[in-house]
């Protein structure tokens, strides 16, 4: 984590004159992903906090990640539920990495027990929002097909290394001979989608509060069945809490979706979409998983997180994915 050196920016005439600060202010850290670190500083030319986000890499394989975050951000900024983009420096100049500024929002993560109706009503402000067809994000012209051919991408990353387990590659072979069969069955119109809405995405302030989404590293244009799948998935849940929802609690969620969508009133018609797309993610997250316990044995690895570690390896025990064999893909 200290081994990005954010003194350049800091010390930068042309950053510090913009956001009214001087070389002594402090950045301190407010979070970090995968392959991303954010962190929060006082703006006295804005009269705010606000939050300086560094793409260390980038999940999509995009030659300019942070430009792509910044123009999604910019797509959503009138729906008031994600941080207002700021400012975007892709030149890699001051540091070896793009970065942007943007509104610090407040809010605390998503509780899957008490929040799924606030968690409805943003996603479906999100969803319902406009978005022009001439616009930068990627649209796979097959959702659940590109999915699973990202999951083989990743899953190839572990088969062929040099800490593979027999064991679990057994165990993900089979549930991706399963994820053959799994189709793309999309209604409605495409929209930006968030596609990683786990409960650290969320920002919650309670019911009739403003109430937020942030982090869109893998925005796509595609079809909202997609991020419902994905925010539904045990390996999404289960992600930063010990929570697999039931059957009835996605229900619940289907509905209240529905009565916020300008798009979907039908709940069973809906379903049907999603459910082709909550187990295939279950297969993005096992295989994600698979490929970043590959990342995680490199000493040089600039983020490390030890409770994710831990995630990654509970993920790939037996019983983890026997759950996810006999609940979510043994009907295909």
């Amino acid at each position: 984590m200290n081994r990005i050196d954010i003194d350049n920016i800091r010390r930068n005439k042309d950053f510090t004159e913009r956001f009214g600060i001087d070389d002594r202010e402090e950045f301190s850290l407010l979070g970090q992903g995968e392959y991303n670190i954010n962190y929060i500083f006082n703006s006295k030319a804005y009269n705010k906090k606000l939050v300086l986000r560094i793409a260390t890499n980038s999940q999509m394989d995009l030659e300019n990640q942070i430009r792509y975050e910044y123009e999604a951000l910019e797509l959503l900024n009138k729906t008031n539920r994600t941080p207002k983009p700021i400012y975007c420096d892709d030149s890699k100049e001051q540091i070896p990495y793009g970065f942007l500024v943007m509104e610090f929002l407040p809010g605390r993560p998503l509780n899957y027990k008490k929040d799924l109706k606030i968690a409805a009503e943003a996603l479906a402000d999100i969803h319902n929002e406009p978005i022009p067809k001439a616009n930068n994000l990627l649209k796979p012209e097959n959702p659940i097909e590109a999915i699973y051919e990202e999951c083989l991408k990743m899953f190839d990353k572990y088969r062929l290394s040099k800490y593979m387990d027999m064991e679990i590659k057994d165990s993900i072979e089979y549930l991706l001979e399963k994820g053959k069969n799994i189709k793309t069955i999309d209604i409605g119109n495409r929209t930006i989608i968030n596609t990683e809405l786990n409960s650290g995405n969320f920002l919650i302030n309670g019911e009739n509060n403003n109430n937020y989404i942030v982090d869109w590293e893998k925005p796509l244009y595609g079809y909202p069945a997609q991020d419902l799948g994905h925010f539904l998935t045990p390996t999404t849940t289960f992600w930063k809490t010990d929570i697999i929802l039931s059957r009835e609690e996605i229900s619940f969620f289907i509905k209240e979706y529905c009565k916020n969508s300008n798009q979907y009133k039908d709940e069973k018609e809906l379903w049907n979409s999603v459910k082709n797309y909550l187990s295939m993610n279950c297969l993005r997250g096992i295989t994600w998983c698979a490929m970043a316990y590959v990342e995680y044995q490199d000493p040089d690895k600039l983020i490390f997180n030890n409770y994710t570690y831990q995630k990654i390896k509970s993920y790939l025990s037996r019983n983890f994915l026997n759950m996810i064999k006999e609940e979510y893909l043994n009907e295909y």
